[in-house]
């Protein structure tokens, strides 16, 4: 059963006036054939945490903390291995295709490129793989797509080509980074059952990043919510959306249009996301919080296990649920 489990992971960035914080302690774990869906606004910490667990976010970035793949802390290995895990045991599905695909390589050479590095294919044996992987993910005419390059594919066959460019090196563990972003619903319906599919497949684990709520109740197990930089609440999906404990993630999930409410107007989370430099003490959220008490503002709340799974990061939602 392959595990990824993320420990206490920090990330700042180079800037003029020093180091900027971005990430502050993440803890998270997925396991074979199970879903976690990570979410929350732009800005939270989602790409970045799972940039940094790939080791692909430049010198700029001072990264701590463990990143464990079957207990291999993945932070501590040399390049050369890293190159290895990469593509092979851990695959990453990057949030825009048309900015990840070598626009002057056609599609089929990206891939044949992929199945040489990972899995030592081939001449005729990776063109047949190749376009095998094509047909799989749902690409039409997948022998002739072979030829084509990225800018003479839609926006879903570009996801599409990608996604077969992940599974290319056979990965026990696929991290989705917005998948559906950019695509229409119909076809965003059809790569997120192609993922689920592939992943009962290939009993693999999944990492899913989105700030589509509707995605994660559809589509996660289990799921964290991200805030400056740190999960302010993690619990199995049906139990998060059946009850949120933390007020932002009550307010994403209030924000959200209804089709059962009379009301005619969205009800915005008040504020704005503080920039990472310039964090208030205490809860990051307590600003833009209307449960807020004296003391939100001067402590952290930590995320505290629960015999129950369903941990939040809040004085007053930890309070309440004990």
């Amino acid at each position: 059963m392959s595990r990824l489990d993320i420990v206490d992971l920090r990330v700042a960035f180079d800037a003029p006036g020093g180091p900027v914080e971005v990430l502050r302690g993440i803890d998270l774990s997925v396991t074979a054939g199970r879903t976690l869906g990570v979410v929350g606004e732009s800005g939270c910490g989602k790409s970045v945490t799972m940039l940094a667990a790939m080791r692909l976010l430049g010198r700029r970035a001072h990264v701590t903390g463990r990143v464990r793949l079957d207990g291999l802390d993945m932070l501590a290995l040399p390049e050369t291995e890293m190159e290895r895990i990469r593509g092979g045991r851990i695959a990453m599905i990057f949030q825009d295709p048309m900015s990840s695909l070598n626009p002057v390589h056609r599609i089929g050479t990206q891939l044949r490129e992929t199945l040489a590095l990972h899995r030592d294919l081939s001449g005729g044996a990776a063109a047949a793989e190749a376009v095998r992987l094509l047909d799989r993910v749902g690409i039409p005419a997948a022998r002739s797509r072979m030829s084509d390059y990225p800018h003479q594919l839609s926006g879903g066959m570009n996801q599409r080509a990608m996604i077969a460019m992940a599974l290319a090196g056979e990965p026990e563990i696929l991290i989705a980074d917005e998948p559906t972003t950019a695509l229409d619903v119909t076809i965003q319906a059809q790569i997120l059952d192609l993922l689920r599919d592939l992943q009962a497949e290939r009993r693999m684990a999944m990492v899913l990043i989105t700030h589509d709520l509707g995605v994660i109740a559809e589509t996660a197990d289990d799921v964290a919510v991200m805030y400056c930089g740190r999960v302010v609440e993690h619990a199995p999906v049906e139990r998060l959306f059946a009850s949120p404990r933390h007020p932002y993630t009550r307010g994403l999930l209030a924000s959200l249009p209804r089709m059962d409410a009379r009301e005619t107007s969205l009800r915005p989370i008040p504020g704005s996301v503080p920039p990472a430099g310039a964090l208030p003490m205490g809860c990051a959220f307590a600003p833009r919080c209307g449960a807020a008490e004296p003391g939100c503002h001067a402590i952290m709340p930590l995320l505290a296990p629960r015999a129950d799974r369903h941990e939040v990061a809040c004085h007053v939602g930890a309070r309440a649920a004990a």
